[in-house]
C-alpha cells in the first residue's frame, strides 16, 4: 500500500483519514496543531501548509494528496489562494497526486440540476475563489505538472460538520425551540454527509479514470424541514419549527460573529431549490449517498 497525506482535520479531512488507514494505507494527516483522530494508522503532524519547503519535505514518499484545508470562511478570498498556492506547489514537487475537496459555489445561480459540466460562472466572492483555485490546479494538470481531481460536496450533514443546518437547525430542534433558518425551508436542497463525501475523495484518489476532472460527492436532496422533522424523530423531540431568518436577525447575529454576515452572500443557493446532480460518481465509482436517517444518526 502507498503512503497517503491528508491536510486538515476537519469533518471531512479526519473520515477521509480514517478510511484510507482502514483500507491499509500509511497517512500522514497535516493540522497546524498536529490534530486529528488517534489511531494506529495515522501520523500526525503539526505544520503550516502555507509553509511549502515544510510542506514538501513532509510529502516526501506520498502516493496522494488529499487537500480538505480550510481557513476561516469569512476570510477566504484573502486567504484559500495563498493556501492552496502552497498546497499545489509542494504536491508538484513530491511528485504526488493531488485531490481537492471543493463545494458548489462556482456555479452560481442556475435554474436546474447541477453536473460537473454546469459552468463555473459565479459572481460571488467565494464562488470566484472556488473556480479559481480549481482553474489552477487544473492548468496545473493539463500542463502535466501533476495529476489533479477535485470533489465536490454541499451542505454538510454528519459528526463534526459545520452548516447552517447544523449550526442553526439541529440545535434548536433538539430542545424543542424555534429554529431560525436560513433561506427556504421547503426549499430542494442538495446535502453531503461527511461519510460519503470522505468515500469520493478515497475512490476518486485510487482510481485511473478520476483524474483531470471534477466529481460531485454523493448527495441527499431533500429540504431543511423534512430534515429537522426526521431528526426530531430520531431524538422524540417535538415537531420542528422553522422560520426563515430576515436581514434584521443575520445584522444582529453579524455583531457577535463575523461569519454570519457571509451567509447572506450565498442565499441564493437556499432561498430556491439548488439540487446537484451526482450521477456520475454513481456510475463510475459504484457510491451511493447514505440515507438521511443515516446521516442524521450518526
Amino acid at each position: 500500500m502507498g503512503t497517503s497525506v491528508v491536510i486538515g482535520a476537519g469533518a471531512t479531512g479526519t473520515a477521509a483519514a480514517r478510511q484510507l488507514a482502514g483500507l491499509g494505507e500509511r497517512v500522514r494527516l497535516v493540522t497546524r496543531r498536529g490534530g486529528g483522530p488517534d489511531h494506529p494508522g495515522i501520523e500526525r503532524i503539526a505544520l503550516d501548509a502555507g509553509r511549502t519547503d515544510e510542506l514538501a519535505e513532509a510529502l516526501t514518499g506520498a502516493t496522494t494528496v488529499y487537500n480538505a484545508a480550510m481557513t476561516a470562511y469569512q476570510t477566504w478570498p484573502e486567504t484559500m489562494p495563498p493556501l492552496f498556492s502552497s498546497i499545489l506547489a509542494a504536491t508538484e514537487r513530491s511528485g504526488a497526486d493531488y485531490v481537492m475537496l471543493g463545494n458548489h459555489y462556482g456555479y452560481g445561480r442556475t435554474s436546474g440540476p447541477v453536473t460537473e459540466r454546469t459552468p463555473m460562472t459565479a459572481r460571488t466572492r467565494k464562488g470566484r475563489v472556488r473556480a479559481e483555485l480549481w482553474r489552477r490546479a487544473k492548468e496545473a494538470h493539463d500542463a502535466g505538472r501533476v495529476r489533479v481531481t477535485e470533489v465536490r460536496a454541499g451542505q454538510y450533514l454528519g459528526p463534526g460538520a459545520v452548516s447552517p443546518f447544523t449550526l442553526l437547525v439541529a440545535p434548536r430542534v433538539l430542545d424543542g425551540e424555534l429554529a431560525l433558518v436560513h433561506g427556504d425551508p421547503d426549499a430542494e436542497h442538495s446535502f453531503s454527509y461527511t461519510e460519503d463525501v470522505a468515500a469520493a475523495l478515497v475512490a476518486v484518489g485510487r482510481d485511473e479514470r478520476a483524474w483531470g476532472r471534477a466529481w460531485h460527492a454523493p448527495v441527499i436532496t431533500t429540504t431543511l424541514r423534512r430534515a429537522a422533522a426526521e431528526l426530531a424523530a430520531l431524538h422524540r423531540a417535538p415537531e420542528p419549527r422553522l422560520e426563515p431568518l430576515t436581514e434584521r436577525d443575520l445584522a444582529l447575529l453579524s455583531f457577535t460573529d463575523p461569519l454570519w454576515r457571509e451567509f447572506a452572500e450565498m442565499g441564493y443557493m437556499s432561498e430556491r431549490p439548488f439540487v446537484v446532480d451526482d450521477g456520475d460518481v454513481r456510475e463510475t465509482f459504484g457510491l451511493a449517498p447514505s440515507t438521511l436517517r443515516e446521516a442524521l444518526t450518526a
